[in-house]
């Protein structure tokens, strides 16, 4: 693992994509960039995908992370919130393979828990603790960006650790642990 690495953590959604950046130095992080994807204009689903996928190539191209962090869709009652959200998800996951930068999924129970101890935080209890960890003046007004910064110190503080959760490091390696089933 490289003494000084960036995280680029990424809350995906379809409305509004939150996103953070951290620089790590051995055992320090230290806060670089937090902002959103306001989503919330845009009627066609498929632009939307689009759109992600360019912020994601942006920030690699413009951040160079070494790793990515993203939170995966949790299980709701409604399907086609979790397939939308799924899929936004996946273009953004499709950036971070297409530059062959890894990317570990953390559960947004996983991620709360990492941040306040407590998995079951709220979106406002992650921010203050965030604003405490990393000496944040302000916090957005939409916390969707916080969530994203939430996802890379969870990756930060599960590094070294055994059970990260779902790595990919290039597509070989998505495929290889999504083999294609067929009915």
């Amino acid at each position: 693992m490289a003494k000084e690495r960036i995280i680029l953590g990424i809350d995906p959604g379809t409305t509004i994509m939150g996103f953070g950046l951290i620089k790590v130095d051995g055992k320090t992080m230290r806060f670089m960039q937090l902002n959103e994807l306001d989503l919330k204009k845009y009627d066609d689903h498929y632009l939307k995908l689009k759109l992600i996928f360019e912020r994601t190539i942006e920030l690699i191209e413009t951040h160079h992370p070494d790793e990515i962090a993203i939170e995966a869709p949790f299980y709701g009652k409604n399907v086609q919130s979790m397939l939308k959200l799924g899929r936004a998800q996946g273009v953004a996951m499709a950036a971070g393979l297409s530059r062959q930068v890894p990317i570990t999924e953390y559960s947004p129970k996983k991620i709360k828990m990492a941040i306040t101890g407590n998995g079951n935080a709220s979106k406002e209890q992650v921010a203050k603790m965030l604003q405490s960890l990393l000496g944040l003046q302000t916090l957005p007004n939409n916390l969707d960006a916080t969530d994203g910064l939430a996802a890379a110190v969870c990756h930060f503080y599960n590094s070294g650790k055994v059970s990260l959760g779902k790595s990919y490091s290039g597509w070989a390696a998505f495929v290889k642990q999504n083999p294609k089933k067929i009915d």
